[in-house]
């Protein structure tokens, strides 16, 4: 693959946190892709901006634009993967693939109960506190090279209740019909609740295949960066050139 060739990517984060959740693939992957990592309306640079899908695939389209080399990878992140299938939905034109990581759930019926409750809890918490425990326990699970960039960006939590209501009750497998590319379900091992209906997602796609991180959990881009890199790598690598 030739410079001119490289296929574009664009990063989207998962819940409460920002475009730092992914420093860590930027950094392996620059050298040979033009990469962008977004905040989503609520989260990092944007906490001030109110929340919505509508918005969510905006800033996915402007940073798409951005980069200035055509349809693009899109790697989005639970929250950020449901946006993803958004944005496919919306904007097939500017998708060259897409990878959804902790994103092959269904967000209807009975799935979305525990859900509801974490965003319904979570405001009655004070903030300062939930960052505390978040700065804790990421720096608990992970090397601080991997987790430093999210936690300096800090944590959108008055943004979970309105992100994920609109979300809950949107989402299943049938989202996979809409998308015109070819899709990498990249799940960590051992999220058994995200990728719950990895299988319905990939046999709703004629283009879809599963891949899974061996002992990584949700948040499988911090529990082995360099697997997960690599799994971007070769999926971009093996798109089809655009005409």
């Amino acid at each position: 693959m030739t410079a001119a060739d490289a296929v574009p990517m664009v990063f989207v984060h998962g819940t409460r946190f920002s475009a730092g959740q992914w420093s860590m693939q930027l950094a392996a992957l620059r050298d040979e892709f033009p990469v962008v990592a977004v905040d989503l309306p609520g989260h990092g640079e944007r906490s001030a901006q109110p929340w919505s899908l509508s918005t969510a695939t905006e800033i996915i389209a402007s940073a798409v634009d951005s980069l200035d080399r055509g349809p693009a990878l899109v790697v989005g992140h639970s929250l950020g993967g449901y946006a993803s299938l958004e944005f496919a939905r919306r904007c097939p034109e500017r998708l060259r693939g897409l990878i959804l990581a902790g994103a092959s759930a269904s967000t209807r019926g009975l799935w979305s109960v525990p859900y509801r409750w974490v965003a319904g809890l979570v405001p009655r918490m004070p903030a300062d506190r939930l960052a505390r425990w978040n700065d804790r326990l990421l720096l608990r699970l992970y090397p601080r090279e991997v987790v430093e960039a999210t936690i300096r960006s800090g944590y959108a939590f008055h943004t979970l209740p309105a992100a994920w209501e609109e979300v809950l009750g949107r989402f299943d497998a049938d989202a996979m019909r809409c998308v015109k590319a070819p899709v990498l379900i990249l799940n960590g091992e051992k999220d058994t609740v995200f990728r719950a209906g990895e299988t319905d997602f990939a046999r709703a796609h004629p283009h879809a295949r599963v891949e899974l991180i061996p002992r990584a959990r949700h948040l499988a881009n911090f529990d082995d960066p360099d697997a997960f890199t690599d799994a971007v790598r070769r999926f971009a690598r093996r798109l089809p050139a655009v005409n």
